[in-house]
């Protein structure tokens, strides 16, 4: 009993349909599966950024255009502040806001969003006298001073001569 030409036709359509049925099924299944585990992801694990009134940590390295560092904390403790309190200059604030866990950024914040203009007639003198005798100050230096009320003023060093300390 031989098959005619046109059973065995029928049977390889038949075959390859449902060899199409399977492998429709299958990406069907697995696009079902990559879609459960993104919307998963999603609900139970958001993609976070930064916004306004979030308390957040930064390790951070400032520094001058001429690369300069000025200030880090590379090595030592994150800075730890909320987010548009006013504890830190406007364009830090402002740069941190929209940002990731762990994304590291670079931003140039203009002096008018950080401590203003220099303004030489702020620079005042004072003698050597007033600090201790074993202290080294070097030129770009910090200074930081707590006054009666609690308060701490940051200064810098611009020049050390036998005059003084230009602060």
């Amino acid at each position: 009993m031989k098959k005619s030409e046109k059973e065995k036709g029928k049977e390889k359509k038949a075959t390859e349909s449902k060899q199409q049925y399977k492998l429709i099924g299958i990406i069907a299944v697995v696009a079902v599966i990559i879609i459960c585990v993104a919307a998963y992801l999603f609900v139970f694990n958001p993609p976070l950024s930064v916004a306004v009134g979030d308390t957040i940590n930064v390790t951070y390295t400032g520094m001058f255009d001429n690369k300069t560092v000025f200030d880090t904390n590379v090595n030592s403790s994150p800075l730890t502040f909320t987010v548009g309190s006013g504890q830190l200059i406007h364009g830090f604030d402002a740069a941190v806001v929209g940002m990731k866990l762990n994304e590291e950024k670079t931003v140039s914040i203009p002096y008018m969003q950080a401590y203003g203009a220099y303004n030489p007639d702020l620079v005042g003198i004072v003698p050597l006298s007033q600090f201790p005798a074993n202290q080294t100050l070097t030129p770009g230096e910090k200074l930081y001073e707590r006054s009666q009320d609690g308060s701490i003023a940051i200064v810098t060093v611009v020049n050390v001569t036998n005059a003084g300390v230009a602060i």
